[in-house]
This record gives C-alpha cells, sequence and structure tokens, in this order.
C-alpha cells in the first residue's frame, strides 16, 4: 500500500514519475497553479506590507479535493513542481493549501525525469526555499500593480479593454523603436566590383579592394569608372597569397533563449510552440520496451553549464562514434556570456546522448523528433572538437594600381561541423568551403567578366520573434520562463501583429506606448526593467527583501499614478474607412489590426459583427477556372495561402504562390517555392525548375 503522496503539475509528468517510484507512491497532478490573485480586484494590500490576498483559482475544487482526500491517506507528502521560481511558488501554495510545513523536508526538484535522477531527488528533499517563492511573488505582485494601475487609465483615456505591462511594454516599445529606425533610414549608395577570374579549369571571384594602395569606398558611379579607367584591359596578376590555418569553435549548449532563437531560425517554430513541445520532451515519451523517459533536461534555464556525468558520456559516446580526435583535449567549459544569468539549472540537453534522435523517431511526433534532434545535434557538437579550416587570401593587381581580393577556405578537419552548425537570423549557415584553386605570386589569371553593381544600404531589419527574443537578452529584460508569454501577450492585445514572420506595431501599440513614454517613463526604460530583474534575482539569491524592493518602486510609482490622472488627455482612436461595404448591414467596413496584421470590420461594431480579410491581387489568372484572378490570403493561423475570388464556384487553392509564366516544358502552372537558399520556380505538373528572379538584390554594408 502506498505511504507517500507526490504532487506535479501535469498528468504527463505525474505519469512518468509513478512508473519510476513504484507502488508506494501515488503520483498525483496540481494542473499547475492552485492559487492566484483575484481577477475581480488587485489582491494586494499595500499599505500592508503589499500583503497578496490568493482566492483559489475557480475550476480547481474537484482537484484540490482529491489531493486533500489523498493527502490524508498516507503518511507523507512530497512536492515536486518544476525547479523554478514558478514550481516553487505551487508547492508552496499547495503546502498552504495541504496544512504541510513549509520548513518540513516535503519539495523535490530534478533537472530531467529520468529514474536515477527522480530516485536521487527522492533521497534528498528539502524545505520549502522562500526566497524563491518571495521573488515569484514579488514579481506577479509587480506585475499586478502595474497592470491593475495603469489599465483603468487607458481605459478611461483611451478605450475599455486595453491593459499594460511591465515587461510587455518594453517589448512593444523595442519594436515601436526599431520601426521609427526603419522609417527614418535613408538609404545610401554604394557599389561592388566583381570579376569572375580563370586558372586552368578552375573559375573563381575577386572583389575591389583598394586602388593606388588606398582602401576607398566606392560610392558613386564616378568613383566605379575611375577604378575602371584604372584597370584598363589588363590582366589580373597575382601579387600576394596567405595561408593561414583557423579554428572554428562550436556553438555553446542551449539555453532557453538559445533553444527559441534556434528553433525559428531551422525549424519555423514561435517561441511558445518550441516550450510547449519541449515541455512534452522533459516531462516523458514512452518509448516502448523502455517504458516512458523524459528526454531532454529541464528547458527553462540561462545556464550552459554541464554535470561532469554528461561530459563523460559526451566523451564516451563521440571517441566511439567519430574517433578520439573528435573530443578536445579538455572538456569544454561554457563561460556565462550573460552576467545576468542565475546558473541554477543545467542547460538543455539530452538526458542520455545515447538515445540518438533516430533511435527513439518511432516514438516521437514529428514536432518532437525535430526539436529533440536540434538539442541532442547541438549538445554533442557542443562538446567536440574545434573545425581547423585552411583559409586563403589571394591579392590581385591589374592595370596601373587596382588591387582585387580573392578569399577562400576548406574544411581540413571538421569536427563539431561534422553534427552540427549555428544559424543565424538571415536563416542561412556559413559557407565555409569557398574553393579557390592552388595561385602563386606571379600567376597571371584569365578573366571572364568584371561586373560593377550598385546598391543600396537596408534599413535594419524588423524584429523575428528570435530576433526579439536575443534583444530581449542582451538587454536584460525578462526571464528564461517569460520570453514566449511576453510574445504571445504582446499579440493578443493587439499593441503589435506579425507580418511575413516579423513585428510591426499596431496604431494602438503606438498610442498606449507614447502615452506611457509621457506619464511612465521608468516602466519603458530597458535599463530600469533589467534593473528590478536584477532585484527579483537579489531576492531569489537571499540577498534583498521582497517587499523592500517593491516598496522601493510603488513610491516613485504612485507619484506618477496621482500626475497622470489629473493631466493624461483622453484620446479617441478613429478607424480608416475603406471603400467597401458591408454586406450584412450596408455600412462600412474599416481597416483594423490583428494579431496576423490588417483585415477589414464593419464599422457598425457591436452591433454588426462581420469581418473580412484584406485580399489581394496577384495578377495570376485562376489555371483552373481559367476565369477567376488568384488572391492571396491569409489563414487562420496567419500563414499566407492563394485561391481563386470566384469561390465557392472554384476550389483552386495553393500554399505556394503561382506565377503567370507557363512551364517551357511542358506548358504546365508555375509557382514560387522559397527556402532559405532564396526562391525557385518549380513546375506543378513536372520536374522543371529554374532560379526566380527577385525583384530586389538585398544589400548591406
Amino acid at each position: 500500500m502506498a505511504d507517500s503522496l507526490v504532487i506535479v503539475e501535469s498528468p504527463a509528468k505525474a505519469k512518468t514519475i509513478g512508473k519510476y517510484l513504484g507502488s508506494k507512491y501515488i503520483v498525483k497532478a496540481s494542473m499547475g497553479h492552485i492559487r492566484d490573485l483575484p481577477k475581480s480586484q488587485i489582491g494586494v494590500e499595500v499599505e500592508n506590507d503589499f500583503n497578496p490576498k490568493y482566492i483559489t483559482i475557480r475550476g480547481k475544487g474537484s482537484v484540490l479535493k482529491e489531493l486533500k482526500d489523498a493527502s490524508k491517506k498516507v503518511k507523507k507528502v512530497y512536492l515536486a513542481a518544476d525547479p523554478d521560481r514558478e514550481g516553487e511558488a505551487i508547492a508552496w501554495h499547495l503546502a498552504h493549501y495541504l496544512e504541510i510545513n513549509e520548513s518540513d523536508s516535503c519539495r523535490v526538484v530534478f533537472n530531467e525525469i529520468t529514474k536515477q535522477a527522480v530516485k536521487d531527488a527522492f533521497k534528498a528533499p528539502r524545505p520549502i526555499n522562500m526566497d524563491l517563492v518571495n521573488a515569484q511573488q514579488a514579481r506577479r505582485i509587480l506585475d499586478r500593480l502595474v497592470g491593475y494601475k495603469i489599465s483603468p487609465l487607458l481605459w478611461k483615456k483611451v478605450k475599455k479593454g486595453l491593459s499594460a505591462g511591465r515587461v510587455q511594454s518594453v517589448a512593444v516599445k523595442l519594436i515601436i523603436d526599431r520601426e521609427n529606425e526603419i522609417e527614418a533610414f535613408v538609404p545610401e549608395e554604394y557599389w561592388t566590383i566583381t570579376a569572375q577570374l580563370k586558372q586552368g579549369n578552375a573559375t573563381f571571384e575577386a572583389k575591389y579592394h583598394s586602388l593606388n594602395g588606398e582602401k576607398r569606398e566606392l560610392g558613386n558611379e564616378a568613383d566605379v569608372q575611375e577604378v575602371m579607367k584604372a584597370m584598363g584591359a589588363s590582366a589580373f596578376t597575382v601579387v600576394e597569397v596567405k595561408e593561414k590555418e583557423r579554428l572554428r569553435n562550436p556553438a555553446a549548449p542551449f539555453i532557453t533563449s538559445s533553444l527559441q532563437q534556434e528553433a525559428a531560425r531551422k525549424l519555423g517554430y514561435r517561441a511558445s510552440k518550441t516550450m510547449s513541445v519541449a515541455q512534452q520532451l522533459y516531462e516523458g515519451v514512452d518509448l516502448g520496451k523502455e517504458g516512458t523517459v523524459g528526454l531532454i533536461t529541464y528547458m527553462r534555464t540561462d545556464s550552459t553549464r554541464i554535470s561532469p556525468v554528461a561530459q563523460e558520456e559526451a566523451k564516451t559516446y563521440i571517441e566511439e562514434k567519430y574517433g578520439a580526435n573528435y573530443f578536445p583535449e579538455q572538456p569544454r567549459v561554457n563561460t556565462k556570456k550573460n552576467s545576468n544569468a542565475q546558473d541554477a539549472h543545467e542547460a538543455v540537453r539530452p538526458t542520455s546522448i545515447f538515445r540518438d534522435p533516430e533511435s527513439v523517431k518511432e516514438f516521437l511526433s514529428r514536432d518532437q523528433f525535430r526539436l529533440y534532434k536540434l538539442v541532442w545535434d547541438r549538445f554533442v557538437s557542443s562538446q567536440m572538437s574545434s573545425a581547423i579550416l585552411d583559409t586563403m587570401t589571394v591579392d590581385l593587381t591589374v592595370g596601373s594600381g587596382a588591387v582585387f581580393r580573392a578569399v577562400g577556405s576548406k574544411v581540413k578537419f571538421p569536427g563539431f561541423m561534422k553534427i552540427y552548425v549555428e544559424g543565424n537570423d538571415d536563416g542561412t549557415t556559413t559557407d565555409d568551403e569557398k574553393f579557390l584553386p592552388p595561385l602563386a605570386v606571379g600567376d597571371v589569371v584569365g578573366t571572364e567578366s568584371i561586373e560593377p553593381k550598385q546598391h543600396f544600404t537596408q534599413p535594419p531589419p524588423r524584429y523575428s520573434e528570435a530576433r526579439l527574443v536575443r534583444m530581449m537578452e542582451e538587454v536584460g529584460i525578462g526571464r528564461p520562463s517569460t520570453y514566449a508569454p511576453t510574445l504571445e501577450t504582446i499579440q493578443k492585445r493587439g499593441y503589435v501583429a506579425i507580418e511575413e514572420k516579423k513585428f510591426i506595431p499596431t496604431e494602438l501599440g503606438e498610442l498606449v506606448i507614447q502615452m506611457m513614454e509621457e506619464f511612465f517613463p521608468e516602466i519603458l526604460d530597458a535599463e530600469f526593467t533589467a534593473h528590478m530583474e536584477d532585484d527579483l534575482d537579489h531576492v531569489e539569491d537571499g540577498k534583498e527583501d521582497w517587499v523592500k524592493v517593491l516598496a522601493n518602486f510603488y513610491t516613485s510609482f504612485e507619484k506618477r499614478l496621482e500626475v497622470a490622472e489629473e493631466e493624461m488627455k483622453e484620446v479617441e482612436l478613429q478607424d480608416e474607412i475603406s471603400d467597401e461595404i458591408c454586406e450584412k448591414c450596408g455600412r462600412h467596413l474599416v481597416y483594423k489590426m490583428g494579431r496576423f496584421g490588417k483585415f477589414l470590420a464593419c464599422s457598425g461594431f457591436p452591433d454588426c459583427r462581420n469581418t473580412k480579410p484584406i485580399v489581394k491581387d496577384i495578377g495570376v489568372t485562376c489555371p483552373k477556372c481559367h476565369e477567376g484572378k488568384i488572391i492571396e490570403r491569409r489563414s487562420k493561423k496567419g500563414r499566407f495561402f492563394y485561391g481563386c475570388d470566384h469561390y465557392p464556384g472554384c476550389d483552386y487553392v495553393s500554399w505556394d504562390k503561382p506565377v503567370s509564366k507557363p512551364c517551357p516544358q511542358c506548358n504546365g502552372v508555375m509557382v514560387e517555392k522559397r527556402n532559405k537558399s532564396g526562391a525557385k520556380l518549380i513546375c506543378t505538373q513536372c520536374d522543371y525548375n529554374e532560379e526566380a528572379i527577385e525583384d530586389q538584390e538585398p544589400a548591406e554594408l
């Protein structure tokens, strides 16, 4: 008969842990938090040391009764929520409800859900860590004070339903600031001169470098003409060859932010999806005969630290699989890049390196497999030897004083690159194999073409989810557990929208931030918010009193509220009226901004709730009915697709963009397919494909 009750957050986690612990333990799920601040009121007694007034979350009654009944039948109750502030707070609320002394050894934590890790954790239960609990309480109360004090002001001055958040507001301001940079950007002209050269049967590329010993940028066509004149009709002669060996080191194992960024780049996952799938891998997957196993370590972490046991496993695996030279002489130690990192947990890694992705593929969903492979590849590569590259830099002169430079590299020893190479925000990986033929000083090479090309500098790019998470990490706002919820929240509130996977601010977002900037500048100050995160970290470390942190913030915040109440002016948002008429009530439709961009809605809302997507004619006749026009639409999940405007009369639909050009091979319908390397035109009826001609070549200095 069971003599212990273990409470975790989720049924999946309960199922996995229950199998490990055996019949002496009952394992049940609290289904997340059981208590929270009330929604109907602020729920914080500011004058009484910010005492929170917690209530039982609606709908949790039956769960709590089940846990209470189960606790009365056992000798010991263990609280095994996730190993972070949120998990500690859940454990504390459970202890309060079940009348467990928080100083008793009732708290069990593990960074990975494997049989050994779980059994080891139950050998060393500890009291509830009130520093962690108080850090979570302080964050919750801070966010409640900001939200519930500023939001009524926005309702009164702008419109009902608006809300303000502490970290979210800074994230929106980052997006607005970037949009302002883009709008203020003035393109600058510059030119390049590229020579396609030939040595024997090999061709290679060299670019203009300098003229008469002076490295001068080509700012206009006159500069180009000067270089071309100096070149004349002369041949290119090699004047200098530099060869050297270069080491390239692997990326560190994943932390929360880098996992979200890389999953966005390589898998196209939103931050929320990455964390949801990672949670499944952490909580456990049924691997058939092996049973249910947690495949990765805890995914909310800002540490790149790896346990000695995991490093020893990595050493054994890498040396057996690839050879001793693929493991460095000393195991890698990744230092903290971010001074704010708490280093409370290990990096995100597979719980066993010997459980390679292919061996578990049949038990995983497609999303689970792809994310697990990403984590596994990243971890294995992070422990491997550096890659060795042979680089070659060749300078060639032509005419009177013009110098062109060719740069090549070749992988001499792949090291970690045999497994994995980190992506970047442009969606590409570095090409380390750029061939140059053998060249020596004095060689005269053939010239195939010389191409001067005009470019214009480009504005900074809008934030993708990956870029925004990276920026939030760099400026120190938010923590591993808050990145994904923050991105979701700012979209749900209608402060930003996503177009082509990039954030753009809405008119509403710009107005709210403008008003907050005037009356609550410290809330929008990234440095202030980062400092507040540090204070919360100090509470967690036991170095700061949580009530004092809240009091320091509230003193100036309360004064700001009083001024805003008196001086903030009422603003009425005006919708842009379209030419289209609502087919349901005859009123004009107006442009609205949703989380996936603009759409049309009836101006008679709420009496008439008719909405329509904004469609875009792409200039292609429907290939099915040959009468309708192909228009660009957006699905409910925000993905673009293409269909006939005669729908439902014609049901033609395509995820890929049709083009007007027929296939030159079979006269079939051609569509444009895009991937990381660019765009191709592909026939839907035969195997013909060709490179798509881009409207504008992106150029960056």
